[in-house]
């Protein structure tokens, strides 16, 4: 099924990231029909390319000025950026540059061509955008990205789709040099879904040294199969936590990365749907003006949190995440600790079960389709 993307189309010249399978492609088809395509997996045209990067201007040449030129997998050819930059420049030529990884661009000094074309992420599937397919119990347990949602096997779809990252991303592009050593960090990465990160314990846990590990962690991020949410640092009465949490980007991927595939866990399902609210509100983020900035709150004096804390100028919405169908009082500890935060706008419960009330204090519960539907209306901030 041809998905509706909340993705919108810049003006000018931009990238597209997101992991493979996301639907890049299929939304630059859909929004730019008419485009000039450059596919660089395409084994031929790529060698070409790579051989004679200034043979980019000329198949340029001769393709109409009003015309825009989508170039997907562009991160396997780096060089193609300056004849882009060029191009721009020179012919004020539209490009749209889909990749499922900036590494290589960064490592080449092309900058992402000096703020000249705009950056944009693409996520999974969110609520609005898969309608009535929607189903949280399937989301939590395979994800939502199109590839795998549009596969007769998706569960042998994730299997091959970890194992092409492995070949595609690290190896071919080289992203590190022991190959072994990070297949052994890869489960251990996704055993630190929505958990924060001790770069040494996981070096002693896969074997390999702690600078290690912090490159296989820059590659986890620029490839962007997950992301690090840093800790809210403002001072209040006592000192916050500094370190980051590790957050995959799609729930079928940390699952398959640990080598699960069946029905959900009791003990997966916590840290999946936070996970899974944290991806929501970054892909609205891309598009509305949802926050400023995104942090977990939690004093180091204390053990209690906050999952996520949003700013959006002088403002701050706190949220909870909690996957569990029934409500307790004692999912409510950090909201209610997090309440003398100035400029607390909303406190807000996002929950597994099915029905919308307010404590007496003012906290909000929502289900977890309302807290979807909200975002969509753009209605999340009081």
């Amino acid at each position: 099924m041809l998905y509706t993307r909340i993705t919108s189309r810049p003006r000018r010249s931009f990238f597209l990231f997101g992991v493979r399978g996301v639907g890049k492609s299929t939304w630059a088809r859909s929004e730019l029909p008419d485009a000039a395509r450059f596919d660089l997996l395409d084994e031929a045209l790529f060698h070409e390319l790579i051989g004679r990067p200034g043979r980019f201007a000329e198949m340029v040449a001769g393709i109409p000025d009003q015309k825009w030129i989508v170039v997907d997998e562009v991160q396997r050819a780096p060089a193609l950026l300056n004849e882009v930059h060029r191009l721009i420049e020179e012919r004020g030529r539209r490009f749209a540059l889909l990749g499922s990884s900036a590494r290589k661009l960064r490592a080449a000094g092309t900058n992402l061509l000096a703020g000249r074309a705009g950056r944009k992420e693409m996520f999974p599937l969110v609520p609005e955008e898969m309608g009535q397919d929607f189903d949280l119990e399937r989301v939590l347990r395979l994800g939502s990205l199109p590839l795998v949602l549009a596969s007769e096997d998706p569960a042998r779809t994730l299997r091959d789709y970890v194992a092409l990252y492995l070949r595609e991303e690290i190896r071919a592009e080289a992203a590190v040099r022991n190959l072994g050593g990070f297949v052994r960090f890869l489960p251990i990465a996704a055993l630190l879904h929505g958990q924060t990160l001790s770069v040494s314990g996981i070096a002693r846990d896969a074997g390999v040294a702690r600078s290690t590990v912090a490159g296989y962690l820059e590659v986890l991020e620029d490839t962007l199969l997950a992301s690090r949410l840093g800790a809210f640092e403002a001072k209040l009465r006592v000192r916050e936590r500094r370190r980051p949490k590790l957050y995959w980007t799609d729930p079928g991927l940390v699952r398959t990365a640990k080598g699960l595939h069946g029905p959900l866990a009791p003990e997966e399902r916590g840290a999946l749907f936070e996970g899974w609210v944290l991806s929501v509100l970054r892909a609205y983020a891309e598009e509305r003006t949802v926050f400023d900035d995104i942090h977990y709150w939690s004093p180091a004096e204390s053990r209690v949190e906050v999952d996520f804390l949003l700013r959006r100028e002088r403002e701050f919405l706190a949220i909870e995440a909690k996957a569990a169908e029934r409500y307790q009082t004692g999912m409510l500890r950090g909201l209610r600790a997090v309440d003398a935060l100035p400029g607390l706008a909303r406190r807000l419960l996002v929950y597994g079960g099915s029905r919308s009330f307010r404590t007496d204090d003012g906290i909000e519960i929502w289900p977890a389709i309302r807290f979807a539907e909200e975002l969509a209306a753009g209605t999340l901030w009081p």
